[in-house]
């Protein structure tokens, strides 16, 4: 079945509920004119209706036994909010013009994630669409959208969605993200969206007067679990499983990104994610194009990136998050929170040469061994960055690490991300190092509630020695405050980080040795301590990378054959803002060397003889 309101085009339309807890449903269409409607009552629970002289653009409620006129779970776009009246959407009449789209490859993608409400002065699909040309002039060619689900009010991080079919109507209309995703593919860029299947958001969650959506057999951050192993729980499966298949196939998404998976208990025999991955597949094989999944993942196992057919849950990647903590506690030296089981260049080494970094290890903060090993998979199947929304916005203060870092160490950071085996992923504004904060932000109607996630944030912060106090997330300034501020690109130390990420992901698109995936043709050492030597190659294409991690000029000796190695790119440059480079534009190997603080060089092999 079908979820939701289906325009069968000719003024029909087809209305299916699940409601097994109701004794009768009825479709109350309110506009161009109010209708009251019988539901028929299926098995398993559904209620259906199918009637002409319905137009797109119809506004209805589901009137449940008689009392509580409801929107649709499954509403396709909610024109007044969360709680008003759904929309019938027609979505065959949109004139597509990515015909000729085949896609990017994951190993190929540099990604970047962002927020529409914060991305442009406007917060729109639209708005959106007039800077596309800048991230092409950048070097990216996949967007991460943050949830776009209907939410309550006109600021949200989107992850308090409770309509997973919609389209937020603060940011557009269903048609106004297709051209979005239209221009996106136009420019070569794919689009990936986020997506929320392990809770509803507390607001606007009527789904609970019509089903067991939940259960208290399990528990989550968010509350009681959803209903993705118990009774009833078949419809549940189809309602969200269903959700991933429309978004792909009527918006012309490119893959999604699931959130925080390990939040989702099932213990059947055919998981919830197996359901979801093997639903994508059917219809990449419909389609003749591939659907990429991502997954968000706390589990550190490699069964969520494995085969369906070895027990896997079939995901096509994953995020990474031990190479941003080994990252991040190395450059900032914070050791709070789970930062504490991070610290060491050691870790970071690893992180880039296998991938997990506690993989069967004892973790001092989780207090038990955690992770399994994940050296065999390829690069492409981790996504890895130094910020995100979730490692940004989940501070106190929403600060960057802009604010954490030196202009060296930043330039550092970036380069460990773009020359790394993995499929790198840039936070908004990341690439010219702005400095406006990335807060937690709101805008509930329930008093209790506001009250309630403020002190929520508070608690979230307490395993962290972080001063000063958490800005209230229902302010309408603490949103306004999260708005990027484009201007700084082409002005002072944010021109000349914009120019270093431009150069590394050209570098990275350019050389073999960098956009192929294979671990097994990467070498990672550790000299003098805080020199981390990487070298990365394929076929006749081999890069040597100098990453001096210490905060002073470090001496060490390049060990090796009788290689000559030339230049390529070095951080230290005054075009990056550096001081010049000290290093010789060509080096042979048992070469003394003396790197300068937080710099990065990369060499290329050249033959004895050229």
């Amino acid at each position: 079945m079908k979820h939701g309101a289906n325009y069968l085009g000719n003024r029909r339309c087809s209305f299916t509920l699940w409601a097994p807890l109701a004794e009768k449903v009825e479709l109350h269409l309110i506009s161009p004119e109010e209708r009251l409607m019988a539901m028929e009552k299926k098995e398993h629970g559904y209620f259906s209706v199918e009637t002409d002289n319905i137009s797109p653009g119809t506004q209805y409620f589901y009137r449940l036994n008689g009392e509580k006129d409801r929107p649709d779970p499954a509403s396709h776009f909610q024109p007044e909010g969360l709680h008003k009246a759904s929309q019938v959407i027609d979505h065959t009449t949109y004139q597509w013009k990515d015909n000729t789209w085949q896609g990017i490859e994951l190993k190929d993608m540099i990604i970047y994630e962002l927020h529409v409400g914060t991305f442009t002065p406007e917060g729109t699909f639209q708005a959106l669409i007039s800077r596309l040309d800048d991230l092409v002039d950048l070097g990216i060619n996949a967007i991460e959208i943050m949830p776009i689900s209907q939410f309550p009010g006109n600021r949200n991080w989107g992850y308090d969605g409770v309509h997973p079919y919609s389209v937020q109507n603060s940011y557009g209309t269903p048609d106004d993200l297709r051209q979005l995703v239209d221009e996106c593919h136009a420019r070569g860029i794919a689009v990936i969206l986020d997506m929320v299947y392990n809770h509803l958001g507390p607001e606007g969650n009527y789904v609970t007067e019509m089903g067991p959506y939940f259960i208290d057999k399990y528990h989550t951050p968010w509350g009681a679990a959803l209903n993705f192993d118990e009774y009833y729980c078949d419809p549940v499966r189809d309602f969200f499983a269903e959700s991933a298949v429309f978004f792909l196939d009527n918006y012309h998404i490119d893959g999604l990104r699931l959130d925080a998976i390990h939040a989702v208990f099932d213990m059947g025999a055919v998981h919830f994610w197996q359901y979801v991955t093997e639903k994508i597949e059917q219809l990449s094989l419909l389609k003749g194009k591939r659907f990429f999944t991502i997954a968000e993942s706390d589990l550190n196992d490699t069964k969520v990136i494995k085969p369906r057919e070895i027990g896997g849950w079939g995901f096509d990647s994953q995020w990474m998050d031990d190479f941003h903590h080994s990252l991040h506690a190395l450059l900032t030296k914070e050791k709070t929170g789970y930062y504490s089981d991070f610290g060491r260049l050691e870790h970071l080494a690893k992180a880039i040469q296998k991938g997990y970094v506690y993989n069967g290890d004892y973790s001092e903060y989780r207090k038990r061994k955690y992770g399994n090993d994940s050296s065999s998979h390829s690069g492409e199947d981790f996504v890895v960055c130094i910020q995100n929304h979730d490692q940004v916005g989940n501070r106190m203060l929403g600060d960057r690490i802009t604010s954490l870092l030196s202009v060296e160490a930043l330039k550092l950071a970036a380069a460990t991300m773009l020359l790394s085996p993995y499929i790198p992923m840039l936070f908004m504004g990341e690439e010219y190092a702005e400095d406006a904060p990335f807060t937690y932000f709101v805008s509930h109607t329930d008093s209790w509630l506001v009250e309630a996630v403020r002190n929520g944030r508070k608690a979230e912060f307490s395993a962290f020695a972080w001063l000063g106090e958490a800005p209230d997330p229902q302010a309408e300034e603490t949103f306004q405050s999260s708005k990027l501020q484009w201007h700084k690109r082409t002005e002072g130390k944010q021109q000349l980080i914009y120019r270093w990420y431009k150069q590394l992901i050209a570098l990275r698109k350019e050389r073999t040795a960098l956009h192929h995936p294979d671990k097994n043709n990467v070498q990672v050492s550790i000299a003098a301590q805080h020199i981390l030597v990487l070298q990365r190659w394929h076929e006749s294409d081999d890069l040597l990378c100098l990453l001096n991690f210490a905060d002073t000029p470090t001496e060490f000796r390049l060990e090796g054959n009788d290689s000559i190695w030339q230049q390529i790119l070095d951080s230290t440059d005054t075009k990056f803002g550096g001081t010049g480079s000290d290093l010789p534009y060509v080096l042979q190997s048992n070469t003394r060397l003396q790197l300068s603080p937080y710099s990065v060089t990369v060499y290329e092999r050249r033959s004895s003889e050229s």
